[in-house]
């Protein structure tokens, strides 16, 4: 598959590349729109062998690519059937045009109803743009019903229908896409939250717009395409990789402490030490002998463990007692790199602190409550939610979930990697582990975490590659992990 650009953009963003690409570098803009039509053409040939097509206009620019994607398949023969949503004549500019072209080679266009037939054919998607900013109703609605409940390849134009070009949630209802061709540079919304069940395959189109464009407008989000560990000196010993302390483990959950302890050792770590409860830490070390534990009781046993550490991972297998809160207040002082996942989360949140050197890593359901809000308030903007976690705690936040989010404060990545099959216990741990064994071989808080959450996705993807996305163990992840961070 094609590689996409790293930079990505808001709905404005582009719009404002649109203008100037028109206004300022004198490309007409029936000339984009007649390339972008050409470019969804091109990829239906590609992959689609036999076929007619059906499209769906609605209104403004969105609408004209439909038109241009008629004609070309009419130009090559191919059977088309167009339902409008939005009366022609009202169409304007560049739209006008573009139907007005497809009128003249013959085209013919019917007004959608629900009862519209969708039988053996490709669908065109050009029904709504990036400019949606309401929740879809009426017709629109109902043709987005009669697109997904058909058993057809679905390729949208730009962005699937109904999907929010900057947040990634669903306006009412969107269009399950098998393929998006994106123009002139990528939205962000397309690859967080709720995108990646409804954009498919994501196909990037400049419309030979050049870098020229592109620089004059800031980019609001990067995709993260690669781990960028340096390459070790050929005289390092361990002490040059760090020492980790993990902390969790409460009855019940050793196997939570195991995984992230033994996830760090994969990612590089010098040194691993565990500090669980002392009814564990006799066996937890079966099998990878390597890690070094360490039952702990009494709040003051961590201290001498603190001080030989240089990066503290806590949360995995946790709980929430007496045991685990005295166990956390201690490391909340600690003056060194803290990562924090699962209840040391809950602890934060309920005591609202915040630290600089620390990265939190929760899932939607913890950053609501880190937030004081709903799920369905992460939901509707993660981007949003992510920059408030920082603003509110600090350090580097990791929002996990498809197209999980990290974010310093300055900057925010994306990460493309990772499946449904991560949907099951212990991957939060393996993640707080990998980062833990970053942050300890001197990588600074953000690019380990971004690098930590590239690892964790694609250590995910190699591994159901042979035997699918069910029954995923994060112990499966182990061996991908160390394959990842030596490339």
């Amino acid at each position: 598959m094609q590689k996409l650009p790293e930079k990505l953009y808001l709905a404005e963003q582009v719009r404002e590349m649109d203008r100037i690409a028109i206004e300022e570098h004198g490309i007409p803009g029936i000339d984009l729109m007649r390339k972008a039509g050409r470019d969804v053409f091109q990829l239906i040939q590609k992959y689609y062998q036999t076929y007619k097509i059906t499209v769906f206009c609605g209104a403004g620019n969105n609408a004209g690519d439909g038109y241009v994607i008629a004609k070309l398949a009419m130009d090559a023969g191919v059977k088309v059937k167009l339902y409008y949503l939005s009366k022609p004549g009202n169409l304007k500019g560049d739209a006008m045009l573009a139907y007005q072209d497809y009128i003249q080679a013959g085209g013919m266009e019917v007004a959608f109803d629900s009862k519209v037939g969708v039988d053996n054919c490709i669908i065109v998607d050009a029904l709504l743009g990036t400019g949606l900013n309401r929740e879809v109703s009426g017709y629109y609605a109902e043709a987005i019903t009669v697109i997904n409940n058909s058993t057809n390849p679905v390729v949208s134009v730009d962005i699937p229908s109904g999907l929010n070009a900057d947040t990634g949630y669903i306006m009412g209802d969107a269009v399950k896409a098998d393929y998006t061709v994106s123009f002139i540079a990528l939205k962000q919304g397309m690859f967080s939250g709720f995108a990646a069940e409804y954009c498919g395959k994501v196909v990037f189109s400049s419309l030979g717009i050049t870098d020229d464009v592109l620089q004059q407008v800031e980019y609001s989000s990067r995709l993260l395409s690669h781990c960028s560990l340096p390459k070790r000196h050929r005289c390092a010993h361990k002490g040059n990789n760090g020492h980790v302390l993990v902390v969790g483990g409460d009855d019940g959950f050793s196997g939570a402490i195991r995984l992230a302890a033994e996830a760090t050792l994969r990612a590089g770590a010098g040194l691993v030490t565990v500090a669980t409860r002392k009814r564990h830490s006799s066996f937890i070390n079966i099998g990878r002998p390597e890690l070094m534990c360490h039952g702990i009781e009494q709040a003051n046993e961590l201290i001498p463990l603190l001080k030989k550490a240089s990066v503290v991972v806590i949360g995995p297998g946790l709980g929430r007692t007496q045991w685990a809160q005295d166990l956390f207040n201690l490391v909340a002082g600690f003056d060194k790199p803290i990562i924090c996942d699962a209840d040391a989360l809950v602890l934060i949140a309920e005591r609202g602190l915040y630290n600089d050197q620390w990265v939190l890593t929760p899932h939607p359901g913890e950053a609501a409550r880190l937030l004081n809000c709903s799920t369905n308030d992460i939901a509707k903007d993660r981007f949003k939610a992510v920059s408030q976690l920082q603003k509110k705690y600090g350090g580097v936040m990791v929002l996990k979930g498809a197209g999980t989010l990290i974010c310093n404060g300055e900057q925010i990545s994306v990460s493309p990697t990772g499946n449904p099959g991560m949907a099951s216990g212990g991957m939060g741990d393996t993640l707080a582990g990998i980062l833990g064994g970053l942050v300890a071989q001197n990588m600074a808080l953000f690019p380990a975490a971004s690098s930590a959450v590239y690892v964790h996705g694609k250590a995910a993807d190699l591994s159901v590659q042979q035997e699918g996305e069910i029954g995923l163990l994060a112990s499966d992840l182990m061996p991908y992990i160390r394959n990842l961070v030596n490339q």
